[in-house]
């Protein structure tokens, strides 16, 4: 049986995220690298670069930590001057980063720090998206959640990416929430039996959560004393009519159907909270690039 890794939420603070980016960083170059950079090896060793990064479009910058645990593990010396932050928008053709240290460690490290970038910000872009709809609807109380739909190894970078887009993070894993499903529901034997037993178990959980795919169900759910229900691809009136049902006693969050087109409909109904698997599922990586100076340091 596997060991639960013991977080309990995307890290935030300045070590926490720190340790997670060496990690990622390590990992990814250990499988770019392998025992060393072929093409690289060809430049001097004690020559020293200035380097650029350009993001070529519009979009909300996030992987600042990896970027440097990546620079830093080949060249510790490293420079870095960041002229976009974590979670601050950009223009297209803007200089987001100015780097300057060993040749060899710039060019080594250069696909890996954009791999960072152009995924982690491309979550960040697409989560503030859905951010700005949702909050140009007047009432509007929804947040944008995440869902467990990420890249495997690199959940928690993803999750910390959508909290820099303005995005809220949902359950880490199976470990730290207990979120009810349809096929949970069907092995336990019913809604009432299975918040019977997750009542057990609640005092080891960040939340205990039900899906319901009615309002009979979300009735049931009520009744067993949910108070927290995820309501499962429901037509807009199912969704209000579950909102003046609950009155308040549960938070109500919507999954499924979800998309830029919907999402103001949806947190118009009066709903909590409003989880995409898109936001880290289904992007389009931001485009960078990064451009050497040919003059020596």
């Amino acid at each position: 049986m596997m060991t639960a890794v013991p977080v309990s939420s995307a890290p935030d603070s300045a070590s926490a995220l720190l340790s997670l980016a060496e990690a990622d960083a390590h990992r990814a170059l250990t499988e770019d690298m392998g025992a060393g950079d072929l093409t690289a090896a060809l430049v001097d060793p004690e020559r020293r670069s200035r380097a650029r990064v350009l993001v070529r479009e519009a979009a909300v910058i996030c992987g600042r930590p990896w970027v440097e645990a990546t620079l830093r593990r080949l060249d510790p010396q490293v420079a870095l001057v960041w002229h976009v932050g974590d979670g601050q928008p950009c223009s297209a053709g803007q200089v987001v980063l100015e780097i300057t240290g060993r040749s060899r460690a710039l060019l080594s490290a250069e696909r890996t720090l954009l791999n960072f970038l152009q995924l982690l910000s491309a979550v960040a872009t697409h989560t503030a998206a859905y951010v700005r709809v949702v909050q140009a609807v007047p009432g509007n109380r929804a947040s944008i959640v995440d869902t467990r739909k990420t890249l495997p190894g690199l959940r928690l970078a993803q999750k910390y990416a959508v909290r820099c887009g303005g995005g809220t993070n949902h359950r880490i894993g199976l470990y730290d929430a207990v979120l009810i499903k349809e096929n949970h529901i069907a092995a336990a034997g019913g809604i009432t039996a299975v918040l019977q037993r997750a009542a057990e178990v609640a005092a080891q959980a960040e939340f205990v959560e039900v899906e319901v795919e009615n309002l009979v169900q979300l009735a049931e759910a009520l009744e067993a004393g949910a108070k927290m229900i995820l309501l499962d691809n429901m037509a807009l009136g199912q969704m209000r009519e579950a909102v003046r049902i609950t009155a308040g006693r549960a938070i109500l969050e919507v999954s499924g159907g979800v998309g830029m087109d919907t999402v103001a409909d949806i947190a118009a109904t009066g709903v909590d909270r409003i989880s995409i698997g898109a936001l880290t599922k289904d992007i389009k990586a931001v485009d960078f690039s990064m451009r050497f100076d040919p003059a020596e340091v």
